[in-house]
């Protein structure tokens, strides 16, 4: 929470200092970011045990959809290079301390999710498991930087979100991306993980 309102205050005092909105888009993508926390920490609070298999299979999907969420964050530094955002230092400070807060929140939910997982498999399996979410992520940030596609596009847009998925496996760049930022994320998982396990 204090983060939150930390990122917050940054916003509001940008907004005084250059009478600009413009990054206020930052705050609409931190809620999306925060999103798989508050699902995963939902799920944990209510009981894993008692919620029905079907159900645990619903809330997966909507979790991985969306997880991109959360590591997006960093890739709004590209909005660094708009005109707009002319106070230089202190927005490369603000779109960093949302998108480092961003990625926190996607790692803790990862941890959740293994936690869960490691309650179904053994650790091995889970461990691989999560592994596969987290360059499915990195993919997914793919899609949402460049194809421009949201979380809720898959509902809405299902046949073109696969066709564009399946058609930029055959472009490097897109493997390059997914790659990197998949590795990214689940190295800081694993951080979080070897952290809470030896504390």
């Amino acid at each position: 929470m204090l983060l939150l309102i930390f990122a917050l205050g940054l916003v509001i005092l940008r907004i005084l200092y250059t009478t600009s909105f413009f990054y206020t888009f930052l705050l609409w993508n931190l809620f999306l970011a925060i999103l798989p926390y508050v699902l995963t920490q939902s799920v944990y609070f209510y009981g894993y045990h008692r919620i029905p298999s079907v159900l645990k299979i619903a809330l997966m999907v909507v979790w991985l959809l969306l997880l991109p969420n959360a590591p997006y964050l960093v890739t709004d530094l590209i909005h660094l290079h708009n005109d707009s955002s002319n106070w230089k230092w202190p927005d490369l400070f603000l779109v960093f301390v949302f998108a480092s807060i961003g990625v926190l929140f996607g790692s803790l939910s990862l941890l959740d999710t293994y936690q869960f997982l490691n309650t179904k498999w053994n650790t091995q399996k889970a461990g691989t498991l999560v592994l596969v979410l987290c360059l499915l992520t990195g993919h997914g940030i793919y899609l949402g930087r460049f194809q421009r596609f949201n979380s809720w596009d898959v509902l809405f847009k299902p046949k073109a979100v696969f066709a564009s998925a399946v058609q930029s496996l055959g472009n490097p760049k897109v493997w390059w991306i997914s790659v990197a930022f998949g590795l990214f994320i689940w190295l800081l998982f694993s951080l979080l993980k070897w952290i809470k396990e030896n504390a």
